[in-house]
């Protein structure tokens, strides 16, 4: 890290009152963390928009293994995709329900068309892609 800067920021008192109280219930012990974790979330996110950025993205989905053939189509698509699909996670939340996460990793838009052919998926029902900056 490089020396640090000194900055003032003018505030609306009420929502520096909400942002204390979010960063207390987050454990932040002060505000100077808590704004450089948003810039930072800020340019990670900016330096993901591209099709072309290096990304590495945690993938997951709550489905319901009684819908026909849909484990089979959802292996079938990771397998398709052994190289950006890094690793998986299976569990089974109750009799019907399993949730998967899957840890991709390659080019931005890659990996957005992997998860969206995914999310897709007839019976899935919930899912959401994390992306971050690789290295």
């Amino acid at each position: 890290m490089g020396e640090l800067a000194r900055i003032g920021v003018a505030i609306d008192e009420e929502l520096l009152k909400r942002f204390d109280n979010l960063n207390e219930k987050r454990g932040y012990t002060n505000r100077s963390e808590a704004f450089r974790d948003l810039i930072r979330d800020a340019l990670i996110q900016e330096s993901t928009m591209s099709p072309e950025a290096p990304v590495v993205g945690a993938l997951t989905l709550v489905y319901d293994h009684h819908v026909r053939m849909l484990s089979d189509k959802l292996t079938e698509i990771q397998h398709d995709h052994h190289e950006e699909i890094v690793s998986t996670l299976h569990v089974h939340l109750d009799h019907d329900h399993c949730l998967e996460v899957l840890v991709l990793r390659g080019l931005c838009g890659s990996v957005q068309k992997i998860a969206d052919r995914l999310l897709s998926t007839k019976g899935v029902q919930h899912g959401r892609l994390t992306l971050t900056a690789a290295g």
